[in-house]
């Protein structure tokens, strides 16, 4: 199998950059694209060029690294998968594939296909925890949740950070990020007692790192690989809403 890349390359956030063109062939339809790019990178390296800086962990749709676009698509044509989860049979021998990184003011290039994401974890910092007083941590059964309540809190809690919905975003906006974020707490009776200044604090955290507005385009949801529902954008209105109307 061959597949010819149209590859986006920047040696950092400073300079201008541009899309270069490789040959990967060689391949096998039961490759991951992540192994594809290690196959090209193993080349370039030894033929003494630079190789392709692209970001990656776990390899098994966890932690969200592999964040890229192919073809215009964040993560890739499947639906529910992250980069590394997209195989070469998606696409047919002697397709051209254009990567880049994420395309959003809030997630600068780092280097070719990294983008600095960083804008997340400060978000999170603003206010995506329970705050704990010191002592014995108490038992897990202690606090009794409902089935309802807990199945809803773990849907939110998948959202791994990946990006994809700012990506998609034509305005470049984390709400669907930030809503999971802070609808999964909300949700928990530890998350209460500081439900109202959490998502005033993460949406304020939200805007001052330069996130767009929603415009309910929904293209956030059609490109997550959790398939984060936008349901939980209008759960954080609400909850911003009354958070609000408590300071007047």
């Amino acid at each position: 199998m061959k597949l010819r890349l149209r590859v986006w390359r920047q040696k950092r956030c400073d300079t201008e950059g541009r899309f270069e063109t490789y040959e990967a062939d060689g391949l096998t339809a039961d490759m991951s694209f992540l192994e594809m790019l290690d196959v090209v990178n193993d080349r370039l390296t030894k033929e003494g060029k630079e190789p392709i800086a692209f970001d990656h962990d776990c390899r098994e749709g966890i932690c969200g690294s592999c964040a890229m676009a192919i073809n215009g698509e964040p993560h890739g044509p499947n639906e529910a998968a992250t980069t590394c989860q997209i195989y070469l049979r998606s696409f047919r021998d002697g397709d051209t594939l254009t990567v880049e990184p994420w395309r959003a003011r809030a997630f600068p290039v780092i280097k070719d296909l990294v983008t600095d994401r960083t804008a997340f974890d400060r978000v999170i910092q603003a206010g995506g925890f329970v705050s704990v007083s010191t002592g014995q941590a108490p038992d897990a059964n202690a606090m009794p949740i409902g089935k309802v309540e807990a199945e809803k809190a773990f849907d939110a809690a998948h959202c791994i950070g990946c990006g994809a919905c700012v990506a998609a975003c034509r305005n470049g906006s984390a709400m669907l990020f930030v809503a999971a974020k802070v609808s999964h707490l909300g949700l928990l009776p530890q998350g209460q007692p500081e439900r109202a200044q959490r998502v005033q604090k993460m949406v304020a955290a939200m805007d001052a790192e330069g996130f767009g507005n929603c415009s309910n385009q929904y293209a956030c949801e059609a490109v997550c690989p959790k398939e984060i529902s936008v349901d939980w954008i209008a759960r954080m209105n609400r909850d911003y809403a009354l958070a609000a109307a408590k300071k007047l």
